[in-house]
C-alpha cells in the first residue's frame, strides 16, 4: 500500500513540473515575438522619416517659398589676396664664429705671472701671461760674456793687423766668431720671448683655467671668444633638406630680450644627416649686438615656402564632411544674406592661417563666426 502511494505521489510531482516548464516556454516565445515586432516597426519608422525628409527637400527645391525661415546671426569678412609664408619652427643657439685657444710659441713652461682673468676683454697682441725663462736667461748671459770676449779678441787682432802683425786669416776668424755669437744671442732672445704668451685675436677671455706655478701648454687652458662676430646654429629635420639651404630666410627671436626679432639668411647648410636626430646643421650670421651671448637660446623660424597674391582664411573656419573640406560663405540673394557651402582645396598651413588654392576668390564673404550648424540656403543676419 505504501509503495502504491509513493508511486502516485511521484507521478503527480512530474506532472506539476512538466506543467510549469510548458508555461515558461510559452512566455519566452511571446517576449521574443514582441521584440521582433518592435524592431520591425523601428525599421519602418526610420525608412518613413527618410522618405519624409527627402520629400520635404524636393518640395523646397520646387517651391523655395515653402522653406521655413530660420535666420541665424553670423559675422562675415571679405576675402583679400596677399602674401603667404610658411616657416619651420625650431630652437637654436648663439655661437661664436671666431674662437681662439691660446698656446705658447714654444714647448710651454711653468707660469710665473698671469695678466688676465676670466671675463676680461682682451686686445689682439695683449700680454696674457709670462712663463719661466730662467734657463733662457742663463744661456743669454753666457752668450753675452762670450760676445764681449770675442769682441776684445777681434779688436786686438785688428790692432795687430794695422801694425802689419799677424795674418788676415786670423782677423777674419775673429770677425766670424763675433758674428756667430751675435746670431746665437739673437736666437736666444727669440727663445726667451717665447716665455711671453700673447692674445692672437681680440675678444673675451671666456676661459682662464691656469694658475701661477702650473705648467702651461695651451689647449683649453685659455679660450678667447670674439663676441662681436656671432652666428645662430640649429638642426633642421631631414625632410626639409630640399626646402632649406644657403640663402633661406631666418627669423631669430630672443624672448628673454623682449621678443627681439632679427632677420638673417642661412650662410652654411650641412650636407650630412645626423643618424641620431635625423637632422642636418645650418647656421646664419648675426649682426653685432652687445646684448647677445654665446650659447644663448633662441626661437628660430626658417622660411621654406612663400606664395604671392593668394587667398588665406582662418584655419578654424575650415570644416570637413564625407566629400572633403569646405567653408560656409555668405551670398546675397534678393536683398538677403544666404549661407552657401563652398568646397575648397587648401595648401600650406601656418599659425592660424591656411592657404586656399581653389574654391574662393577675392571679394567673397567668408562667415568667420556663427558658421557652426549652418545649412545650405539658411537665411543669415550679419553684424
Amino acid at each position: 500500500m505504501q509503495n502504491v502511494f509513493k508511486t502516485a505521489l511521484a507521478v503527480a510531482a512530474i506532472a506539476f513540473l512538466a506543467s510549469c516548464g510548458s508555461t515558461t516556454d510559452h512566455e519566452n516565445k511571446g517576449i521574443a515575438a514582441k521584440k521582433t515586432q518592435l524592431e520591425k516597426m523601428k525599421t519602418e519608422q526610420r525608412a518613413l522619416s527618410e522618405k519624409i525628409t527627402a520629400l520635404e527637400e524636393d518640395i523646397i527645391k520646387l517651391d523655395p517659398s515653402q522653406k521655413k525661415e530660420n535666420a541665424k546671426l553670423v559675422a562675415i569678412a571679405p576675402l583679400e589676396t596677399g602674401n603667404f609664408t610658411h616657416y619651420i619652427d625650431l630652437q637654436g643657439r648663439v655661437d661664436a664664429i671666431n674662437v681662439a685657444y691660446v698656446a705658447p710659441r714654444g714647448q710651454g713652461g711653468l707660469v710665473k705671472a698671469i695678466y688676465v682673468k676670466q671675463g676680461d676683454q682682451v686686445k689682439k697682441g695683449q700680454l696674457l701671461l709670462r712663463l719661466d725663462d730662467a734657463m733662457a736667461q742663463k744661456q743669454l748671459d753666457q752668450l753675452n760674456v762670450q760676445l764681449a770676449y770675442a769682441k776684445d779678441i777681434l779688436q786686438r787682432q785688428q790692432n795687430l793687423w794695422n801694425e802689419r802683425i799677424g795674418t788676415e786669416v786670423q782677423l777674419l776668424s775673429a770677425k766670424n766668431n763675433v758674428e756667430s755669437i751675435e746670431k746665437q744671442i739673437a736666437t736666444a732672445k727669440e727663445q726667451s720671448s717665447f716665455s711671453n704668451v700673447y692674445a692672437e685675436m681680440a675678444g673675451v677671455a671666456e676661459t682662464v683655467n691656469i694658475k701661477v706655478g702650473e705648467f702651461f701648454q695651451g689647449g683649453t687652458q685659455i679660450r678667447i671668444v670674439n663676441t662681436n662676430d656671432l652666428k645662430i646654429v640649429t638642426q633642421v629635420p631631414e625632410n626639409y633638406i630640399e626646402k632649406v639651404g644657403v640663402g633661406s630666410t631666418i627669423l631669430v627671436n630672443f624672448p628673454e630680450a623682449g621678443d627681439k626679432i632679427i632677420t638673417t639668411r642661412v650662410s652654411v647648410a650641412g650636407r650630412l644627416i645626423d643618424p641620431n636626430s635625423r637632422s642636418f646643421y645650418v647656421e646664419a650670421k648675426l649682426p653685432v649686438n652687445k646684448s647677445l651671448r654665446p650659447n644663448q637660446i633662441a626661437l628660430v623660424k626658417i622660411q621654406d615656402y612663400t606664395a604671392k597674391d593668394v587667398i588665406t582664411i582662418p584655419v578654424n573656419t575650415l570644416q570637413n564632411d564625407d566629400k572633403g573640406k569646405f567653408v560656409m560663405m555668405a551670398v546675397k540673394e534678393n536683398d538677403k544674406w544666404i549661407a552657401h557651402k563652398t568646397p575648397v582645396v587648401i595648401g600650406q598651413l601656418y599659425g592660424d592661417k591656411v592657404e586656399v588654392q581653389s574654391g574662393l576668390k577675392a571679394g567673397d564673404q567668408l562667415i568667420t563666426d556663427g558658421f557652426q550648424g549652418l545649412y545650405e540656403g539658411q537665411t543669415l543676419i550679419t553684424n
